[in-house]
């Protein structure tokens, strides 16, 4: 776990591979409640005898449901631990290059892209690739920005 206590050490870490989660198992209980919490019911995500037969052979999980792991897969990579605010700015660019069936296991790689000086503090591009177990092709990749106010 690399933790950052300053902004001297956040920007001397630009481009740097930060690290590697743990194995998060995606179950089909976690993507109903993300279902529930975003109005997506498509079958593909919560009917598994149906989807069973659909384009992947089973459910499979949310896009949005393996970008919202980010925060939480990337917690267990690096921690800010600066002085003053940290704030999601937004994200650059996120593709989902392959569906995630319910039933396997994903993690995070981690590496800080950029660290830009703004007059307010830091502004920080981090790259995730979010990993299937046993799967070539990630399931998500995406630059998230957060900015550091000191």
């Amino acid at each position: 776990m690399r933790v950052f206590t300053t902004l001297d050490e956040v920007a001397a870490a630009s481009g740097e591979e930060l690290g590697t989660s743990e194995w998060l198992p995606i179950e089909q209980d976690r993507v109903d409640r993300f279902a529930d919490a975003t109005g997506d019911h498509q079958w593909i995500h919560v009917d598994p005898e149906r989807a069973a037969g659909g384009p992947f052979g089973g459910t499979i999980a949310h896009g949005y449901l393996t970008l919202s792991l980010v925060p939480f897969l990337g917690s267990q990579v690096f921690a800010l631990e600066t002085p003053g605010a940290k704030l999601n700015y937004g994200v650059n660019k996120v593709r989902f290059p392959h569906p995630v069936l319910v039933g396997r296991r994903v993690r995070a790689h981690v590496a800080l892209a950029d660290v830009q000086d703004l007059p307010a503090g830091k502004q920080l591009t981090l790259r995730y690739t979010v990993e299937i177990e046993d799967e070539a092709k990630p399931a998500c990749v995406a630059e998230t920005v957060v900015l550091l106010l000191p």
